[in-house]
Formats: structure tokens, C-alpha cells, sequence
């Protein structure tokens, strides 16, 4: 039964990881980082351009950055400049989980990380309209044709009056990372949440949450060191620090406790994989001698203050930006 599976996978899992590094055997030579959007990505991607040099795997990065949902003729051709990467590799994009397996591919390991679901909304919300410490003309490279109503409307008046951005299917947007590239992923409900939570548990090694950025880079340094040995000496580094506050978003406001609370509402399929992924984490931190602070989940839902861990999904010219940033804070 799918209620057998549900508490068996996750233990599976947990066993397939314990073999595999109390044992001396290959390390994984193909990992996908199918990078949620709004979810540290930004973060991870600086520190993997790093280690990429520094260990000396093949990061393949895509010029693609706003396309998640591809035709099956798109799955097929992607899966294949994938598959056919120098190995060992470690492809990243925003995009909704691939079956490699369908395709006649070697599945790989994939990784990824999310975080409380209105928050991540929000941080979207406010970055399309004002951008973020890098400058007050980044918004206006990526939505330059937003009107400035559009732009100035208010947070609370768009979750109130059921604008299209604060209602379904748009608030649907993390599970569709996890369900993959069926139609019925994208539809709000309890199919592509199920799907969602199965295929964490068969096709992920790791789904961490970006409020536990840290502990998330530490497990993934104890699991893939050959690719994230090192990881956390330079995200703590001082200079990366520097780097991690540019990418904070600005003019980021709370809506009012009856907005919120009509977000997670509309959001509630959502928060369920989302608490789901975290018992799943903090399990897993504890196979590994990690504590974490476990709480019964509140009635709505908790904002931090933005920190550095707050980043943003790519733009067109993010490529270029990444590497000057890095030739400005690391070889100067």
C-alpha cells in the first residue's frame, strides 16, 4: 500500500546512505541540482563555481533560466546533453524533475533545497519589483515592461483580491520541482503531492531547507566530497559572506496576519511537502549526529528576518555577473 511505501522509502534511503559511506566504493559521478527557484540558489551556485575549480568536476550550468516544464522532445534532448556531459558532473538549471530512467538513461543523483513556502513567495514577490542590493536598475532588467501599478501594488491587496500572482496555480511552485514533467504536476492537489513526496524519497539523496543552510552544505560535504569538500570553510568565509549580502532582497514587507493566513491556505499542499521534506531532514541529520531544534509546526506560518541566505532565481546576464563577482571577491 502507498502508506507502506511512504514510511518504507524514507528508511531505505537512510540504509542506502549509511552502506554507502561506511564502505569504500565509487562516489557518484553524476549529480543534477534541479535548483528551486528563490531557495539559496544563488548561494549554492557561487560556492559550486568554486569547488568546481578546486576539485576539478565538470559543472555544466544552461542558458536556459525561465523554462521548467519542457514538451517531451525538450525532455529527451536535455537528458541527452545531460547524459553525455565529461563526467564526473554536476548539471544545475531550474527545472521540474526529469525521469532519466524513462528515457533509457542512467538516472543520477540529485540534490536540492527548499524553505518555508511564503516566505520563498514573498522574497519572489518583492524581488521582480525592486531587485536587491546589487543595484536599483536589476529589477528593471527583469521586468521591464511591469507597469508601475503593477509594480507598487500592494502585497495585501493582491492576496486579498485574488490577483492571478497571489492565487493557484501560481502559489503552486515547489512541488512541481519534485512531481516532474506530467501535466498533473502542476495541478494544486494531492496526486502531484504524493508524486512529489515519492520521488524524494526514491531519486534524492538530499532535500535540505534553506533555514538550515549550514547543517544542508555540511551533510552534502559528508555525502558528495568530491564535490562539496571544503564547502563550509567558504561559505563562513568572510569575503564570501560580503558576497551573500548583495543578493538580499530589498523593500521586502510582511503582509497582515489575515493575508498570511489566506496564503496558507491557498499554499496548504505546499506546506505539507514542505514539512514532510523536513522531518525527512532533520531524520537524516540525526542518523548523522546533527541536533536540530524540532518544533510542532505553528498555525501559520513563521517569517525570519532576510538574511544573506536570501537569493535570487537567475537573469538573463547572470552568468557574467557570477564570474565578475568572483574575480572582484576571490582573485583580487
Amino acid at each position: 500500500s502507498w502508506i507502506g511505501r511512504q514510511y518504507l522509502f524514507p528508511y531505505i534511503r537512510f540504509m542506502v546512505v549509511l552502506l554507502v559511506f561506511s564502505q569504500v566504493l565509487p562516489f557518484p559521478s553524476q549529480v543534477v541540482y534541479n535548483r528551486v527557484g528563490k531557495c539559496g540558489s544563488r548561494t549554492v551556485v557561487l560556492l559550486l563555481r568554486i569547488l568546481s575549480e578546486k576539485h576539478g568536476f565538470n559543472l555544466v550550468t544552461s542558458d536556459i533560466h525561465n523554462k521548467t516544464r519542457l514538451t517531451k522532445n525538450e525532455q529527451m534532448e536535455l537528458i541527452k546533453n545531460i547524459s553525455t556531459a565529461e563526467q564526473p558532473y554536476l548539471f544545475t538549471r531550474h527545472v521540474h524533475f526529469l525521469n532519466f530512467s524513462r528515457f533509457g538513461g542512467d538516472q543520477p543523483v540529485y540534490i536540492n533545497i527548499i524553505r518555508d513556502p511564503v516566505n520563498r513567495f514573498l522574497s519572489n514577490y518583492f524581488f521582480r519589483r525592486f531587485g536587491d542590493w546589487r543595484g536599483e536598475q536589476n529589477h528593471m532588467i527583469r521586468t521591464p515592461s511591469m507597469r508601475q501599478e503593477e509594480r507598487y501594488l500592494d502585497i495585501n491587496e493582491c492576496i486579498l483580491e485574488n490577483y492571478p500572482e497571489c492565487s493557484n496555480p501560481r502559489l503552486f511552485y515547489i512541488i512541481p520541482y519534485f512531481c516532474g514533467q506530467h501535466p498533473r504536476c502542476r495541478e494544486p492537489g494531492e496526486w502531484a503531492l504524493e508524486r512529489a513526496k515519492l520521488n524524494v524519497n526514491e531519486n534524492f539523496l538530499l532535500v535540505g531547507i534553506l533555514e538550515e543552510l549550514e547543517d544542508v552544505l555540511l551533510l552534502l560535504e559528508r555525502f558528495l566530497p568530491h564535490y562539496f569538500k571544503g564547502v563550509l570553510s567558504i561559505y563562513k568565509d568572510p569575503e564570501h559572506r560580503k558576497l551573500g549580502n548583495m543578493t538580499v532582497t530589498v523593500k521586502k514587507t510582511v503582509p497582515s496576519p489575515e493575508a498570511v493566513q489566506i496564503l496558507y491556505q491557498r499554499m496548504r499542499y505546499e506546506y505539507e511537502f514542505y514539512h514532510y521534506v523536513k522531518e525527512q531532514f532533520h531524520l537524516l541529520k540525526r542518523k548523522f549526529g546533527l541536533k536540530s531544534r524540532v518544533s510542532k509546526p505553528p498555525l501559520r506560518p513563521h517569517f525570519f528576518i532576510p538574511t544573506p541566505l536570501e537569493t535570487d532565481e537567475p537573469i538573463d546576464d547572470e552568468e557574467q555577473d557570477d564570474e565578475k563577482w568572483l574575480e572582484d571577491i576571490y582573485k583580487r
